[in-house]
Formats: C-alpha cells, structure tokens, sequence
C-alpha cells in the first residue's frame, strides 16, 4: 500500500510543481474527500473541491510562480509533506504559502486533506 501511495504522492507532486492543480485533484481526489485548510470547516466532495479551486483560479489567480515540496513521509495509508506554493493574484500581490499538508489515502486516492500553514 505504501508503494501506491508514495507513487501517487510523488505523481501529485510533479502536477502541482508544473501548475497543474485541477489535474491534479481530478486524479487524484475520492469522490467522498474532505480538503482542510487549518482550522477552517472542511471542504467536502470531488465536486464542491473542484468548482472552488476552478473559481480561486478563474477569479484570482494571475500567474503560477512555484509549487515546491521539501520533505515528505508515509506511514501506512497517511503522507505528510512539507511544501512552498508561491503564487501572483490579479489584484497584484503575491500569495506565499509555507505549508504542511497531512493526507489520509483511500483506495488510492486522497480521501482527508489538511494544509497547515506557516
């Protein structure tokens, strides 16, 4: 099981790196995911996830500058990893995010998200 999900961690990964953030979750998510950010309420469903990134992108995003994942581990089916997203937005400001990201992983796909930021 490790070896499927460290090969999927790392597939993600490389979307990601390039800006491929819908790809990545269109592959990649359970129909049933739950994405966290901190402390918010958790964002649940393929679908729902899908429609709120595809609008982040289409209403805020004016230029992917970098997605770099430093460190990561697995311990049965849960990832963690530590990763720099550094992103412009149409308003001209710049989003650097320093996160770490704890996975939970059903039948190959990312079932539970939570991103901590620092």
């Amino acid at each position: 099981m490790e070896t499927t999900i460290e090969n999927n961690l790392k597939h993600v990964h490389r979307l990601l790196a390039k800006g491929a953030f819908i790809e990545a979750m269109e592959t990649y998510l359970h129909d049933d995911v739950e994405l966290r950010e901190s402390n918010d309420a958790p964002k649940k469903g393929k679908e729902f996830n899908l429609k709120f990134e595809q609008n982040f992108i289409d209403n805020q995003l004016s230029e992917f500058i970098r997605y770099e994942v430093k460190n990561y581990a697995i311990n049965g089916n849960h990832s963690f990893y530590d990763a720099i997203m550094e992103l412009k937005l149409k308003d001209g400001s710049t989003m650097l995010s320093e996160q770490t990201v704890a996975t939970e992983w059903k039948d190959g796909k990312i079932y539970r998200e939570r991103y901590y930021h620092g």
